[in-house]
C-alpha cells in the first residue's frame, strides 16, 4: 500500500503543475483547447504504448459499461477542469475540482457497492474537505490577478470536473480489479476518451500550436501531468479504493495553490492558508487508514 500511496503522491505533484504551466500560454488559447489537446495527445500515447493489452480491455464485454463510463469521466474532467481554473483561478479551480472528488466517489461506492466508510476515513475526509471550504471561502486577496466576478461559474465547473474525475476513478478501479492491469486500463480508457477530445482539439487548438513556446508547454502537459502521472496513477488503483484515491489526490490543489501564489501572482486570505494546512493533514491521516468494509 505504501508504494501505491507514493506513486499517487508523485502523480499529484505533477498534476499540481498544470494550472501554472497553462498560465504561460499566449495568443488567446482557450481552456477547452488546453484540456482537449493535452488529454488527446497524452491519451493516444498511453494507448499506443500498451496497445495489445489495451485492446484486450476494449474487447472485454464484461467490463465494457465501466470502460465507457470511465472514458466519459475523462472527457468531462479536462474540459471543465481547465475552464474552472481559467474562471476561478488556479488555486480555487484546483481545490473545487479535486476537493469535490471524494464526495462523488463516496456516493458512487455507497450507491453501487454499499461500502460503509470507516470512522477514520470520514474524519480525515472531513478535515481535508474543511480545508477545501476554507480555501474557497478565503478567496482571493485584494491584490490577486483573478477577477472575483468569474469565480462562481468557475466553482460550478469545478464541481462538474470533480464528478467526472470521481466517475473515471471509480470505473477504472473496477476494471483494474476485474483482471486487467493498470497500464492496460489507462490505455483503453484514454484511448477511447481521446476520440471525442481529438474533435475538440481540431476545432480549438490552432492558437495552442501557433508558437514554439506554446507547443512546448502543450508537450510538457501531455507527457508529464498526463502520460507519466497517469502511469503512476494506474499503479495505485489496484491497491487503493477510489474514495481513498480521490482524497490523497487533494495534494494536487495543495501544490497548485503554492505555485499559483509563488509564480502566477494569486493571493489568498489567511483562511485560505489554514485550509491548505488542513488539506495536507487530512491526506496524511488518510494515507494510513484502513479500507472501508462492505455492508451486509
Amino acid at each position: 500500500m505504501a508504494a501505491a500511496i507514493g506513486a499517487l503522491v508523485l502523480a499529484s505533484v505533477l498534476w499540481g503543475t498544470t494550472g501554472t504551466a497553462a498560465t504561460f500560454l499566449t495568443g488567446g488559447v482557450s481552456p477547452l483547447a488546453i484540456g482537449a489537446t493535452t488529454m488527446a495527445l497524452g491519451g493516444t500515447l498511453l494507448f499506443t504504448t500498451s496497445s495489445r493489452s489495451s485492446l484486450a480491455v476494449v474487447r472485454d464485454r464484461a467490463i465494457r459499461r465501466w470502460l465507457l463510463l470511465a472514458a466519459l469521466g475523462m472527457v468531462v474532467y479536462p474540459l471543465t477542469f481547465y475552464a474552472a481554473m481559467d474562471l476561478a483561478g488556479v488555486a480555487i479551480g484546483n481545490v473545487v475540482s479535486l476537493g469535490s472528488g471524494p464526495l462523488f466517489a463516496a456516493l458512487l461506492e455507497w450507491r453501487v457497492d454499499r461500502h460503509r466508510l470507516t470512522l477514520r476515513w470520514m474524519l480525515s475526509t472531513a478535515v481535508a474537505l474543511g480545508g477545501v471550504a476554507l480555501l474557497v471561502g478565503g478567496g482571493h486577496g485584494a491584490e490577486s490577478v483573478v477577477n472575483p466576478a468569474t469565480v462562481p461559474l468557475g466553482v460550478v465547473l469545478g464541481l462538474a470536473a470533480g464528478a467526472g474525475y470521481a466517475l473515471f476513478t471509480y470505473s477504472a478501479g473496477v476494471i483494474v480489479r476485474a483482471v486487467h492491469g493498470g497500464r492496460a486500463t489507462m490505455g483503453a480508457v484514454f484511448g477511447l476518451a481521446a476520440i471525442p477530445l481529438s474533435v475538440v482539439m481540431l476545432i480549438t487548438a490552432a492558437p495552442l500550436l501557433a508558437t514554439v513556446a506554446n507547443a512546448g508547454i502543450a508537450a510538457y502537459l501531455a507527457l508529464g501531468p498526463m502520460f507519466l502521472a497517469y502511469v503512476l496513477f494506474a499503479r495505485s488503483l489496484r491497491a487503493l479504493r477510489s474514495s481513498t484515491v480521490t482524497v490523497v489526490t487533494l495534494l494536487e490543489p495543495f501544490v497548485a495553490t503554492l505555485l499559483a501564489v509563488a509564480v502566477v501572482g494569486e493571493r489568498l486570505e489567511p483562511a485560505g492558508w489554514v485550509g491548505l494546512a488542513l488539506i495536507l493533514l487530512g491526506v496524511t491521516v488518510l494515507s494510513t487508514a484502513r479500507h472501508p468494509r462492505q455492508m451486509a
